[in-house]
């Protein structure tokens, strides 16, 4: 099928992506219009359809809309992309480094650092929840997470503009780095002896979340200040980590405004 759309969209003189990666589409009409309201975003083109196009309003700026018709679109981006009729092709932000997150960090900073959360649906809505209570930055390992795609990106909605997304070889290095830079790290444990209710929540803070279903990892662990649980039903078990960022960046909004 895929072939079959090539060969059209060459016929219609519109240039499919040889091979999507960190540099290529974000697609998502929330996605896409952030991206192209970031000064910091270089844009390649904007692939639309007229529907799409015209249920835009106020209509974005930033680059001339290219318009295709549904099936061209759907040729030009990984199968199954949930593009709601509009694609952004766009290299990379600039990449941010933890040194530079803790080089003045703000005196109630607010870090997420993921353990091995490799799903990017689960990523991207934890970039989401975390620029929505004002963190300052996303912490995963290299290795172990995903790549900025268009799927994670339409997840984020738009949080990817607005969050830096920092990749570091060594986790529990960079543990001690924000450590240094006065950061208390709470690590969210379900088998961790005190509620995150009873937790030190105030200054410099970073949640650190371990992966779907394995939790954190037991050198993570141990490297946090300390562990806490959610206080869930003890029948039910625990949250998909994407739902306890949320709820435990709720718990540190909450501390700080009460």
């Amino acid at each position: 099928r895929r072939s079959k759309n090539r060969l059209k969209l060459s016929r219609r003189g519109v240039r499919p992506l040889e091979s999507p990666n960190e540099t290529g589409w974000l697609y998502g009409i929330h996605a896409v219009t952030a991206a192209l309201a970031n000064p910091q975003r270089q844009v390649d083109r904007l692939v639309v359809t007229r529907a799409a196009w015209d249920r835009c309003n106020p209509k974005p700026d930033g680059a001339t809309p290219e318009f295709v018709d549904r099936e061209s679109l759907d040729a030009l981006l990984p199968p199954g992309a949930v593009h709601q009729g509009m694609a952004l092709l766009a290299p990379a932000l600039d990449r941010v480094t933890i040194e530079e997150i803790c080089a003045d960090p703000p005196e109630s900073g607010l870090v997420v650092v993921l353990d091995q959360v490799t799903d990017p649906q689960n990523t991207g809505a934890i970039m989401r929840s975390a620029a929505a209570f004002g963190a300052n930055a996303m912490i995963v390992q290299d290795r172990n997470a995903p790549p900025v795609t268009g799927a994670l990106a339409k997840a984020a909605s738009g949080a990817l503009e607005t969050l830096p997304y920092i990749r570091v070889t060594n986790l529990t290095r960079a543990m001690e780095i924000l450590k240094g830079a006065g950061f208390w790290c709470v690590g969210l444990d379900g088998n961790a002896e005190s509620s995150l209710s009873d937790v030190r929540l105030d200054g410099r803070v970073a949640l650190i979340m371990g992966a779907e279903g394995a939790g954190l990892r037991r050198l993570t662990a141990a490297r946090c200040d300390t562990c806490a649980h959610l206080p869930t039903k003890a029948h039910f078990g625990t949250l998909n980590v994407s739902a306890a960022t949320a709820v435990a960046l709720y718990e540190v909004g909450r501390r700080r405004t009460s």
